[in-house]
């Protein structure tokens, strides 16, 4: 069964390769997405080759809806995208995929129906179907080498709508066990390291010591230490000093 999510419909106008158009499940369902929409497919449909590069993804396929014609694909939808990267000589607005996708969820959150066009590999869409589009997509692409496989296209669409239809972390951290140190468990370590390098003789000549000190603590609070690091670093100085002792002995 489909997903629940309100999504666009992706339309793969006359796909040469079943080998994309299973690309371009894949690359929809990474992302949530599994509303495909195919128009005169040239090797024919079904096409095992698109079954085996789905990858997990043949359920897409399975349930995507096969149309003779454009405007046949298009027939419920109440706003369309067309992805290009030629000008066409048409007046019509042109988006980054970012704001389109942003366009696009405004639009199925008011109950439009959405569908986004992709044309064939190997000269894209043709004016006939841009010219039934509401809208253009363009890729900010090197104009010394624009074309973009189908499968591609599709992912870079797909994850800018996933994009702005779910929180997305910008970074985050795996703690691998572990938890922040606390304020107090630096200053612990920082002491810990500050009185045995005091006993070396480390903070040398006398007057430079106390900024030496400075540049030290300094040092912890710019290291995000976890409870593990600091365990660690006790660690470390209590062995070194331990096998200075030793030494001393022999």
């Amino acid at each position: 069964m489909p997903s629940d999510m309100p999504q666009p419909s992706f339309v793969l106008v006359r796909p040469q390769m079943g080998e994309n158009i299973g690309a371009a499940a894949r690359a929809m369902w990474n992302f949530g997405l599994d509303r495909m929409r195919i128009v005169d497919p040239r090797d024919g449909w079904p096409n095992q080759r698109a079954v085996a590069l789905a990858s997990g993804a043949g359920r897409l396929l399975d349930e995507a809806g096969v149309h003779d014609t454009v405007a046949e694909a298009l027939d419920d939808c109440t706003f369309v995208f067309a992805t290009t990267a030629r000008g066409r000589g048409m007046t019509k607005p042109v988006y980054s995929p970012e704001a389109a996708m942003e366009l696009a969820r405004q639009k199925i959150a008011a109950g439009e129906k959405v569908a986004v066009m992709f044309g064939p590999e190997r000269s894209g869409l043709e004016n006939e179907d841009v010219a039934r589009a509401n809208a253009i997509i363009t890729v900010p692409v090197n104009p010394e080498f624009f074309s973009l496989n189908l499968a591609q296209c599709v992912l870079l669409t797909a994850y800018e709508f996933r994009r702005q239809s779910v929180e997305i972390e910008g970074e985050r951290v795996e703690m691998a066990g572990s938890e922040w140190a606390s304020t107090i468990e630096v200053e612990k370590l920082a002491e810990h390291y500050e009185d045995r390098l005091d006993e070396a003789g480390f903070f040398f000549p006398p007057e430079k010591a106390e900024g030496m000190k400075v540049n030290l603590r300094n040092l912890w609070s710019r290291m995000r230490l976890t409870r593990s690091d600091t365990q660690m670093l006790h660690g470390v100085m209590r062995q070194m000093v331990r096998w200075k002792e030793r030494s001393g002995d022999k």
